[in-house]
């Protein structure tokens, strides 16, 4: 009963934050071997599937927990990086364009949190018009 608990707090600890990772309760006990995972399993971590690129957490991951920390509108914040981006939407910007915004916004939002509230409220009006 108690390994259950503890499992179900880091797994509701790790959606609240946003942390792509299992808690090694959720594991198991069972010794693992010292033998080599299958190729397609190395190429599957390698293209960032298990919830992480290049060890780093995924970007969309970086900007919930973004958006969380600062209680920031998330529809709001998705209309801003487009418009960051120069795209209609979101997900037609590229990687590089969106790790340069969610850097942007984590920086702004640090330095000037009342300026970033104001300039995301801007664009509430043009979601408003959009059917």
């Amino acid at each position: 009963m108690r390994v259950a608990e503890t499992r179900a707090v880091n797994r509701a600890l790790r959606k609240a934050y946003g942390i792509g990772l299992c808690s090694v309760e959720e594991l198991g006990w069972a010794p693992r071997a010292n033998t080599p995972r299958p190729p397609d399993q190395h190429s599957s971590i390698a293209k960032g599937n298990n919830g992480h690129h290049n060890g780093q957490p995924r970007l969309r991951d970086r900007l919930c927990l973004l958006i969380r920390q600062y209680q920031l509108d998330a529809g709001l914040v998705k209309a801003y990086a487009a418009d960051y981006c120069g795209t209609t939407t979101l997900r037609d910007a590229s990687r590089e364009q969106v790790e340069t915004f969610i850097n942007d916004l984590a920086e702004r939002a640090a330095k000037d949190l009342p300026g970033l509230i104001c300039q995301l409220k801007s664009y509430s009006k043009s979601q408003e018009i959009v059917p």
